[in-house]
């Protein structure tokens, strides 16, 4: 079983299965790649998968949605939080309103499931954007850190802002803001025991036909990893 949830630090409202939702729904081990089915209202959203001994990947690409702001300082929040810069003068610039507005969001996540001997590597999805691992943090030695690599559209995203969720057994989430190198490569600390979960945001403008049909002035796209480092 497997479980869809919309929220932060590990925590958030368990999504049941709708075909509506999902773009791509894959579990990929070595050179298998198949999509995850369900059935319409399911929680947990995946049920009776059965995978080898192994490296899993389970990749998630969300359908766009939508967020409203109805006021500028709950977007600047989200803008400073993510590092994005001066959006306040590209928004002007373009002559949006100040608010009320709308942005459209995909989500593009991968989750590591060690099962068995669990030996394996990651590999990219064709995501527009994502995490790949280059370690296993199953099987591998990851005393200098556990290194991935994010992209977009294919390239490395340098300088880019990663947050890094980090579950202790007991619960307690900490939280902290590592970056890429020129290479797109960050080297998360992690500690035996502990689940991690990476994110890492892109703003844009979005595109005419997106902007028309979700009546949405900007767009993001979420890229996420999740994992376990066995104790």
């Amino acid at each position: 079983m497997a479980s869809l949830k919309n929220g932060q630090k590990f925590e958030g409202a368990e999504q049941a299965w709708y075909d509506s939702r999902i773009a791509v729904f894959d579990w990929v081990q070595g050179d298998q790649r198949a999509p995850i089915t369900g059935r319409a209202g399911d929680i947990p959203a995946v049920q009776g998968l059965v995978l080898e001994d192994g490296l899993a990947v389970m990749a998630y690409q969300s359908q766009p949605s939508v967020v409203s702001y109805p006021t500028w300082e709950k977007f600047q929040a989200f803008v400073e939080h993510k590092d994005f810069g001066d959006v306040r003068a590209r928004h002007l610039a373009r002559g949006l309103p100040e608010a009320p507005f709308r942005e459209v969001y995909t989500r593009y996540s991968k989750a590591l499931v060690g099962v068995g001997h669990g030996r394996g590597a990651d590999r990219a999805m064709g995501f527009e954007t994502e995490f790949v691992a280059l370690a296993n943090p199953y099987v591998d030695d990851l005393s200098d850190g556990f290194p991935v690599r994010l992209s977009f559209d294919g390239a490395p995203r340098a300088a880019a802002q990663v947050e890094v969720f980090e579950r202790a057994p007991d619960g307690a989430v900490v939280i902290s803001l590592l970056r890429t190198d020129a290479e797109g490569v960050v080297h998360v600390p992690v500690t035996p025991g502990h689940v991690y979960l990476l994110d890492a945001v892109i703003l844009r403008d979005p595109a005419p036909d997106l902007a028309e049909a979700r009546n949405a002035v900007w767009e993001s796209l979420w890229a996420a990893l999740s994992f376990a480092v066995p104790g």
